[in-house]
């Protein structure tokens, strides 16, 4: 029975050891897997496939498209102009772009666009195809971004310009009106990914920047990995959106409910000319006016009394002080009483003391005085007159208004990134704007698909995986030794008992034998009958040991 149990609990810790195994690289399997290229594998090591760069193609109905493939920014217009109310001398968009493939790119020909300075202002912006115009189909913007340095403080994001009369692309700064902002950003651990519409108010036509509220999910790897991920928004005519990375939802909500500050204003204010009445009372409680101080009690009498039980200590040295002068002490030779007064020797701790219960005069100990009732107060009662906390009335707000439309939003014809960076080589590339979504992911596959293939085919064997996974996330050595020693410790445990058991069972069968055999010896007088009859029984005796034994 014990030899069954012993094999379930093997079979069940190298199921346990190999789920642990595949949990740990199941994401890292994943990623490799989406990258590979379907193919009849040969036996033995697997060759690296290889990913061959295509230009993505346009579909479908869009408005924008731009891969950057023909390496020149010709469609793209660099700003002229300066930031206002900043130094002279970083307020012009002097910083660098240049079109060039990725530093590590695994696609050869596959260029983008790439930022090429720090600590500079940058601006450059394209026309779209026609103005977007929202209707009744939802808008849908995506490109890819990489850091291939990593990012200590900037921004990433592209800002939808709005149609306006006076657009100038020359004149692109901070302050150009925009419809929509949106991307990743980032100062030191401060990880986001803007979605900022800009609302106009129906009533008073002003516009007021609306944020999306902040994702749940943890944005730190798309800023620290050096991979090209891919930023997808998608806004639909029911208001709802979705922000995707990689094509994954991190964030999605409705304009209606989901944006800071609201969409639209309460419907009631607080009147600001209302004012509190000078006898409105909200003290909730009150001394109890018709309390009297009782007649024993009594103000002045101390906390603390001397304790008259307190007995002082034989050996205490009265006439002792605590301190006494340094007997060893001489006064340096460059005092001057006339300057520095008259010299006394540095006080010292009184050896006599140490030895002794105390020095100098004795005083009883300070105990709680009993007495003791402190200054008496009226206690307190409910407030009759007790209105409550008081607040303002509400009134009408006058600048109420209703948009339960806020995807119509102000139409854009143009995109710019207009960024400030400490950091340089950002590399950006496959722009698109759509209003359908097959369109869109048909632009993405063609596009960051063709990265992520080449990217997951040049990923290194599963044990460099882990390893790696094993730097960034220590504990999983801890998961590791685990998965590796308890199968381990368990078949040399169960090997050696199993050993040990035979041996004592082989052991016990052969005293069983001799002491059979000693019975033989010691009754050879006995009839032959008694002796047909022992034959038998050790016969059963071993038949039942032997099952007993194969039992266990």
């Amino acid at each position: 029975m014990e030899l069954k149990v012993r094999y379930v609990l093997l079979l069940a810790v190298g199921l346990l050891s190999t789920l642990l195994l595949t949990t740990v690289t199941a994401h890292q399997e994943e990623e490799l897997l989406d990258g590979e290229v379907e193919a009849d594998m040969p036996p033995g090591p697997p060759p690296v496939p290889k990913v061959t760069y295509k230009a993505p193609e346009p579909t479908g109905e869009h408005f924008f498209a731009e891969s950057f493939d023909m390496g020149t920014l010709d469609s793209w217009v660099l700003s002229k102009a300066k930031k206002e109310d900043i130094d002279e001398d970083i307020a012009k968009y002097d910083g660098k772009w240049e079109v060039e493939d990725m530093k590590d790119g695994k696609l050869p020909g596959d260029k983008g666009l790439v930022l090429k300075s720090r600590a500079k202002h940058h601006a450059i912006s394209a026309q779209l195809l026609r103005p977007f115009i929202f209707d009744t189909k939802p808008l849908i913007v995506q490109y890819e971004v990489n850091f291939q340095q990593g990012i200590d403080c900037g921004g990433a994001y592209v800002k939808l310009l709005s149609q306006t009369p006076d657009l100038n692309l020359d004149e692109f700064v901070d302050k150009t009106p925009y419809t929509i902002m949106f991307g990743p950003d980032k100062c030191g651990e401060d990880y986001k990914l803007h979605f900022i519409f800009r609302h106009k108010n129906p009533k008073t036509g002003e516009y007021e920047e609306k944020h999306a509220k902040k994702p749940d999910s943890d944005l730190r790897t798309y800023y620290t990995d050096k991979k090209t991920h891919l930023y997808t928004l998608v806004v639909n005519p029911d208001n709802s959106f979705e922000v995707l990375v990689d094509q994954a939802v991190v964030n999605s909500g409705n304009l209606l409910t989901d944006m800071t500050p609201p969409i639209n204003p309460a419907a009631e204010i607080e009147d600001p000319d209302d004012h509190k009445p000078e006898d409105w009372d909200e003290r909730p409680k009150i001394q109890d006016p018709d309390a009297v101080k009782p007649e024993d009690w009594d103000e002045d009498a101390p906390k603390q009394i001397p304790d008259e039980d307190a007995v002082k200590p034989d050996g205490w040295l009265d006439d002792e002080s605590e301190y006494t002068s340094d007997p060893d002490a001489v006064k340096p030779e460059d005092w001057d009483e006339d300057m520095d007064g008259e010299w006394e020797a540095p006080q010292v701790p009184n050896a006599l003391c140490e030895t002794a219960p105390g020095c100098g005069a004795w005083q009883r100990p300070m105990i709680d005085n009993p007495s003791y009732k402190g200054k008496w107060k009226a206690p307190m009662i409910d407030n009759p007159n007790y209105q409550g906390v008081w607040k303002p009335r509400k009134i009408a707000n006058p600048a109420f208004f209703e948009d339960l439309h806020p995807f119509r939003m102000t139409p854009f014809n143009a995109v710019g990134l207009e960024l400030w960076s400490m950091s340089s080589d950002i590399f950006f590339d496959n722009f698109f704007i759509t209003n359908e979504r097959h369109t869109a992911d048909h632009w993405a596959n063609d596009g960051w698909g063709l990265k992520k293939a080449a990217e997951g085919a040049a990923e290194p064997g599963l044990v460099n995986q882990m390893m790696t996974a094993a730097d960034e996330r220590p504990w999983l050595w801890v998961v590791y030794v685990l998965t590796v020693a308890v199968p381990l410790v368990l078949i040399i445990v169960f090997c050696c008992t199993g050993k040990v058991r035979e041996h004592t069972v082989t052991t016990d069968h052969q005293r069983l034998h001799l002491n059979t055999a000693a019975e033989k010896n010691s009754d050879a007088e006995d009839s032959p009958a008694e002796e047909v009859n022992e034959e038998e029984e050790e016969e059963e005796e071993e038949e039942e040991f032997t099952e007993e034994v194969r039992g266990q």
